[in-house]
C-alpha cells in the first residue's frame, strides 16, 4: 500500500436504478473514514466517457448534506452513467485511462454497475499493472434486472436495484388490479410490461402482489418459451372464468420481429424499439378476438421503474449502502480484484453478509431465472421465487425529505479537476 493517500474514481455504468446513489454515497463516506488511504475522492462524470473525457467531479468537496441526501436521489443524475463500452480493439480508449488516472495519482477505482462494468474494471486493473500504475479496482454491483453473478446465488444473491423495482411492480399491480376491476365490462384485458431484456425476475415480481393467487393473473417471462397463439389461449381461458384478466409481459418475450435497436453494450433497448412487446400482444389480442365484450388494453410503465423513488425498498436503499461502504474495505483489506458482494444467510428470517467475489468470476459468469421458479404452466412462478423475493422489497414506505411538497434530491456543484492532459474524443464517438 503506498505510503501516501492515493486519490480516487467512483464511476457508474449502465442503466440506474432508485438506489445506485445510495452505493455511491456508501463509497464517498466510508473514503472518509480512511484518510491515511484515500485522497481525493473523484465522480467519473457519466461514467467511463467522463474519465476518458477527464470530467472527473470532485466528490471530496461536497458539503455533507448533499452527500447524505444521495440516499433518497433516484437513477443517476448525481454524477452521470453512460453505456459506452471499453471495448478490446480500443486500445487508445484504454491506454487514455490509465493515463488519466497517472495524471490525477488515482490509486483507487470503484465501478458500480453489472457483469460489463464487472469487465471493464478488471481489464483496466490488467492494464494498469501492465503500465506500471498501483491501481486497485473494485466493483459494486447493480443491476434492476437481477442478472449479475451465477444462477446458484453463491457469487451474489440479489443485485442492488431489483428489491426496488420488484416492490415498484407488486405495488403497480395492486393499482393497476383496481382499474382492471373497474373498466372489465369495456376494457377486461389489461397488458403490462415489464422491464427485462432476455431475464424475468422484473416481471416475476408482479407476483409478489398477490402471493395467494386470488387475482386473474398471468405473467409471461422470457423464460416461458409461449407464443402469441398460446398467450392468447390462456387469455380466453381466464376471460371464460373470470371475466378480465391481467396480462404481466417481459419486454424480452420472443414473440417476433420488433425492430429493436442495440446500444453500445450490444443490447436490445425494447424501449427504443418501434413495437413494444405489450403493444404487440395487444394487437394480436384485438385482431384474433377475446372470449369477452370490449378489447384490450396495455400499459408500458417505462423508465419510472428504475427512478421511482417512492416505491424505493428501505431494505434495497440499506443494502445498495452497505455493499458500497464493504467495496472501500474490500478495497483497503484485500486489493485489487474484487466485487462486494451481497449473501444471504440460511434459515426463515432473512438476513445477509456483506463479503468478495473475484472481479474476473463475475464478469464471466451470468445469471439465469431458476427453471424450478418457472410454473408448469409457464405463466406463473413458483411459491419458491416468492420466498426469496419477498424479503427484498422491505415493509415500509421510503422516507423521501420534501421542500414544498416536492421531494428533495441531492444537488452537487460542479466542480471538477483541474484537467492536465490535452482534450480526447473517445473512439465510439469518432
Amino acid at each position: 500500500m503506498a505510503d501516501k493517500p492515493r486519490n480516487v474514481v467512483v464511476a457508474q455504468s449502465g442503466g440506474p436504478s432508485p438506489v445506485i446513489n445510495s452505493s455511491l454515497r456508501g463509497v464517498v463516506e466510508m473514503c472518509r473514514e480512511y484518510p491515511e488511504v484515500f485522497g481525493a475522492v473523484y465522480g467519473g462524470w457519466h461514467g467511463v466517457e467522463g474519465i476518458l473525457k477527464e470530467e472527473l467531479l470532485d466528490l471530496s468537496s461536497q458539503c455533507s448534506t448533499q452527500i447524505a441526501l444521495l440516499r433518497t436521489t433516484p437513477a443517476a443524475g448525481s454524477i452521470g452513467t453512460c453505456r459506452y463500452k471499453l471495448k478490446k480493439d480500443r486500445q487508445e480508449d484504454f491506454a487514455r485511462v490509465i493515463d488519466v488516472f497517472k495524471a490525477h495519482n488515482v490509486g483507487y477505482f470503484f465501478y458500480i454497475g453489472g457483469n460489463d462494468s464487472m469487465d471493464t474494471a478488471h481489464k483496466i486493473s490488467v492494464l494498469a499493472a501492465e503500465k506500471g500504475l498501483d491501481l486497485i479496482a473494485t466493483g459494486v454491483p447493480k443491476t434492476i434486472d437481477n442478472d449479475v453473478g451465477d444462477s446458484e446465488f453463491k457469487l451474489i444473491d440479489h443485485t442492488p436495484g431489483y428489491g426496488s423495482v420488484a416492490r415498484y411492480w407488486a405495488s403497480y399491480l395492486l393499482n393497476a388490479n383496481e382499474e382492471n376491476a373497474g373498466s372489465s365490462p369495456a376494457d377486461p384485458v389489461l397488458v403490462m410490461q415489464a422491464m427485462g431484456r432476455k431475464i424475468g425476475f422484473i416481471a416475476a415480481a408482479a407476483r409478489l402482489a398477490d402471493p395467494d393467487r386470488r387475482l386473474p393473473l398471468q405473467i409471461y417471462l422470457a423464460e416461458s418459451g409461449l407464443g402469441l397463439k398460446d398467450l392468447a389461449d390462456n387469455v380466453n381461458d381466464e376471460l371464460k372464468r373470470s371475466g378480465r384478466v391481467m396480462v404481466v409481459v417481459n419486454e424480452g418475450m420472443n414473440i417476433g420481429d420488433l425492430g429493436e435497436t442495440k446500444d453500445s453494450f450490444g443490447h436490445t433497448q425494447f424501449s427504443a424499439s418501434q413495437t413494444t412487446v405489450a403493444q404487440a400482444v395487444v394487437n394480436y389480442l384485438n385482431s384474433t378476438g377475446i372470449a369477452a365484450r370490449g378489447s384490450a388494453r396495455g400499459q408500458v410503465p417505462g423508465t419510472d421503474q428504475r427512478d421511482a423513488i417512492v416505491y424505493a425498498s428501505t431494505v434495497d436503499l440499506d443494502e445498495a449502502y452497505k455493499v458500497g461502504q464493504k467495496a472501500v474495505e474490500v478495497a483497503v483489506s484485500d486489493g485489487n480484484g474484487w466485487m462486494a458482494t451481497i449473501l444471504r444467510k440460511p434459515g426463515p428470517i432473512y438476513n445477509v453478509d456483506y463479503d468478495k467475489v473475484p472481479l474476473e468470476l463475475v464478469a464471466n459468469s451470468e445469471r439465469t431465472f431458476p427453471a424450478n421458479w418457472l410454473s408448469h404452466s409457464k405463466t406463473d412462478v413458483t411459491d419458491d421465487f416468492v420466498k426469496y423475493a419477498r424479503p427484498l422489497i422491505g415493509e415500509d414506505w421510503v422516507s423521501v425529505p420534501l421542500v414544498n411538497g416536492l421531494p428533495r434530491f441531492a444537488k452537487l456543484e460542479p466542480k471538477f479537476a483541474e484537467p492536465r492532459l490535452t482534450a480526447y474524443v473517445p473512439e465510439g464517438h469518432r
